[in-house]
């Protein structure tokens, strides 16, 4: 069995404890990924003194020096595609080709932020006085703290490591533990492309052992988060005045299916959005809101497609959804159907699969309930499971008001060819992410990416150009002659 180590100060190296922890395969559990190490705070401010340590010197590596890293760290994942993807299935579930699409959308997020970064600086200012030059420069944070969630264990840590690294900022980074090889693989890609000693430090173990050395030290100038709303919060409250924090938190996006909808093409985007990654992504679509006088022939095509959908391993070919990535995930999304049970109409699945290879993991059935209305739980609170609810409406205002009466505003989708429709909606939804004939999910390595009320900090954007401003200050400077 491998023992994988933490990074730290330029070493590979095991924690003082000694202590270990399993990664377990979710679509059978009787395979043992690897074992990694189980941190302490000991290890955590290790990690972050070596940051600190190794600031000052990147700082002053010329961006040409930093951009050929991400490049070299990008090769490197594009070499090793086709194993670190079979690594990213076994350990988190999710279908063999989505995650190599994930490896090398990665190693794509790299280049950019390569050529981005190299670009990326101040502002002259015109002014009054001929003896007086006036003008802005961007300058690093510091230690930046990266955790990253375990749905999307490559993309989501590159899309933040990336634009740090580039700026300048030294890192701490945390995988979530039910998925750390992936980030592993991506913290040994930089580091083999030349990162010099302290200036990326890769840490495992639990977020109870390990989150406060890393979020609330005093040498830590911002955090990134991506997470649930609840752990999101909790970072942001506790961490000093001075540290800057970008959450990235949960969602209850809704798809809207107006009454001219293309109805085969809004259930194809129903389920691309619900059931892709097993529902598994926050920009999942788990509320779907139909216009009343199509809801029973879209309910009737909806639940003809899903009874075709094959469920299992994500190394079978053809598999269109995979297992939950933990048991904590299985428990949570089984409560919840139990939850729906008890409030709406479950018209298909609402169950554990058994039986077979079935057995061996955490697979539960696609579910779909109706008759949902908007004081139900599962019309509000946040499943990350193949889990949908079908709410019916009365016209596009009735439509705009359900899709907006919830706490978050991650992402939000629109099924219409009514011009009217298609201009307003952008406006009239409550979302970061709007989509008009498109699914919930999915966002490009060049567009910012980021939700409102309680999906975000809504301070700063990831991904795209706008993702390196988080990582930097704004020093104005007056010169005289």
């Amino acid at each position: 069995m491998t023992v994988f180590l933490n990074h730290i100060d330029g070493e590979w190296t095991a924690c003082q404890s000694g202590r270990t922890f399993d990664n377990i395969n979710p679509a059978d559990t009787a395979d043992l990924v690897g074992r990694f190490q189980a941190s302490s705070a000991v290890d955590a401010h290790a990690a972050v003194a070596a940051a600190a340590a190794a600031f000052a010197g990147w700082k002053k590596t010329p961006v040409g020096k930093r951009a050929a890293i991400l490049n070299r760290a990008a090769e490197h994942l594009e070499a090793n595609a086709d194993s670190i993807a079979a690594e990213l299935t076994r350990e988190e579930g999710k279908a063999l080709a989505l995650a190599r699409d994930e490896v090398l959308r990665s190693a794509q997020t790299l280049r950019f932020y390569a050529v981005e970064g190299q670009t990326f600086t101040g502002e002259v200012f015109p002014n009054d006085d001929p003896d007086q030059l006036v003008y802005s420069q961007r300058e690093p944070l510091g230690v930046v703290t990266v955790i990253a969630p375990w749905n999307f264990p490559v993309s989501i840590p590159a899309r933040k490591i990336a634009p740090a690294l580039v700026t300048g900022n030294t890192v701490v980074f945390k995988p979530s533990s039910e998925a750390p090889l992936s980030g592993y693989r991506l913290a040994e890609a930089l580091v083999k492309a030349g990162l010099p000693k302290g200036v990326l430090n890769f840490i495992t173990g639990s977020a109870a052992e390990i989150g406060a050395a890393i979020t609330e030290a005093p040498a830590v100038r911002a955090i990134s988060f991506t997470g649930s709303s609840r752990a999101g919060e909790q970072i942001h409250r506790a961490v000093p005045l001075t540290t800057r924090t970008q959450m990235e938190l949960g969602g209850k996006n809704p798809l809207i299916v107006m009454e001219d909808a293309d109805l085969d093409r809004a259930v194809d985007l129903t389920i691309k959005g619900g059931f892709s990654l097993s529902g598994q992504a926050c920009t999942g679509t788990s509320r779907v809101l139909v216009g009343e006088a199509v809801k029973a022939a879209y309910t009737e095509r909806l639940l003809a497609k899903v009874a075709t959908l094959k469920v299992g391993s994500g190394m079978a070919p053809g598999m269109d959804l995979g297992p939950l990535a933990s048991q904590k995930q299985l428990e949570t999304v089984l409560r919840y159907i139990d939850i729906g049970r008890s409030e709406a109409t479950l018209l298909c699945g609402g169950m554990r699969l058994t039986g077979g290879d079935f057995d061996k993991g955490y697979y539960v059935a696609p579910t779909v309930f109706t008759d949902v209305t908007q004081q139900m739980r599962i019309a509000r609170e946040e499943i990350f499971g193949p889990v949908i609810a079908i709410l019916g409406f009365t016209d596009y205002a009735d439509a705009i008001a359900k899709a907006n009466d919830t706490e978050y505003g991650l992402a939000a989708a629109i099924v219409t060819s009514n011009p009217r429709y298609i201009h307003h909606f952008a406006s009239d939804i409550e979302a970061g992410t709007v989509k008009i004939n498109r699914t919930t999910t999915g966002n490009l390595v060049n567009a910012p990416f980021g939700g409102v009320k309680r999906s975000s900090t809504s301070t700063f954007r990831e991904s795209g150009r706008t993702g390196l401003e988080f990582y930097t200050q704004v020093k104005t400077v007056y010169r005289g002659a």
